[in-house]
């Protein structure tokens, strides 16, 4: 089968990797109540949270008691 311009197939897509320092800004403007608790969220998950919480779940990491 031939694939032209106008298909409607889905195109691949790889997701990048966490990036850490764009999840610390995003944090850091929650903190400080720069952004709305949706937008932080929103970039939050753009930024990879989701892939860095499973991994460290899968990785068997617990928080050490502060």
């Amino acid at each position: 089968m031939i694939v032209g311009a106008g298909s409607l197939l889905p195109m691949a897509f790889d997701t990048p990797p966490p990036d850490l320092g764009k999840l610390i800004s995003a944090w850091d403007e929650w903190e400080s109540g720069a952004e709305t608790p949706g937008k932080v969220l929103s970039r939050l998950k753009t930024a990879g949270l989701p892939a860095v919480l499973a991994q460290l779940r899968d990785s068997g990491w617990v928080p050490s008691a502060s």
